[in-house]
């Protein structure tokens, strides 16, 4: 009776401890980064803020229209900061107009968990009334995300492979690369990005690296900060000139800066009221 009562007391301890490994290991997958599709990285990894330094007349050509910046000309100090943030706006928001717009599409899609492991959002966007449709993978490892967004159009081009990146876990850290188009995939911007979701402050570089391009090692870098009187930036290096331009400004305020040596002949700021007009700097 007591060897039996022993077997039973046995029998029992291994089921016990198997289900104890079972749970363990549910448990383990339950939290398994792999096991959940990875956030997107924020808009503000891509997409850079131009939206202080927009330019209603960016020219002497361009008809008057009214408006807060009908006399940007005469706002030498911002007009200039303004001039060359545009620069940078027009090949973002013009020259790259599909793949940001397949970016910021992304978010309004739930990811599908691939059988090779990989999550995918699959989803259609539209381009100047062009329908075209978007792939965007993400493979996760124990430490960051591999991103990959191929994009079609029809009769045009399909899956063409137009950037890649990477991110951190959770995303406050990362880096994309952008091609040039369908018609020639060479490499055309690097982008680097930081975030403090807790302090709302952050950056992000874009780099050209167009190979053997003139411009070549150019960039602008935007940041906000926590600076009390100017809590934002731009630093944009001109590599064909050589030059640098740095601008400090009050996103609130308006108010702000700009030092550019090849332009104002100076290595000093030179500053511009909430009205945009210029001022001697204090």
């Amino acid at each position: 009776m007591k060897t039996k009562m022993s077997e039973i007391f046995h029998l029992i301890a291994v089921v016990s401890l198997a289900l104890a490994f079972l749970n363990t290991g549910c448990d383990k997958n339950s939290t398994d980064p792999k096991q959940t599709a990875p956030d997107l990285p924020p808009t503000a990894s891509f997409v850079m803020d131009f939206s202080d330094f927009a330019v209603v007349n960016p020219s002497p050509a361009a008809p008057q229209v009214s408006g807060q910046f009908d006399q940007t000309l005469t706002k030498q100090n911002w007009g200039w900061a303004a001039g060359n943030v545009g620069v940078w706006n027009t090949l973002i928001t013009v020259g790259l107009a599909v793949p940001v717009a397949a970016f910021m599409e992304s978010f309004k899609h739930e990811a599908v968990l691939q059988t090779d492991g990989s999550w995918v959002w699959s989803y259609s966007f539209t381009v100047l009334g062009i329908i075209h449709n978007a792939k965007l993978q993400a493979k996760v490892t124990d430490q960051q995300v591999q991103w990959d967004m191929y994009i079609s159009k029809q009769d045009a081009y399909t899956d063409f492979h137009w950037y890649t990146g990477t991110s951190n876990l959770p995303p406050t850290h990362g880096t994309w690369t952008l091609y040039n188009s369908p018609d020639n995939p060479a490499p055309l911007l690097g982008i680097e990005w930081n975030r403090d979701a807790q302090t709302s402050t952050g950056d992000i570089k874009y780099t050209n690296i167009v190979p053997e391009g003139a411009e070549n090692g150019g960039y602008i870098y935007y940041g906000v900060t926590q600076d009390t009187v100017y809590n934002a930036f731009y630093d944009i290096y001109n590599k064909g000139k050589d030059n640098t331009t740095n601008i400090r400004w009050n996103r609130t305020e308006k108010y702000g800066q700009v030092k550019d040596p090849q332009h104002f002949g100076d290595s000093e700021w030179h500053c511009w009221d909430s009205h945009l007009d210029d001022i001697a700097c204090q």
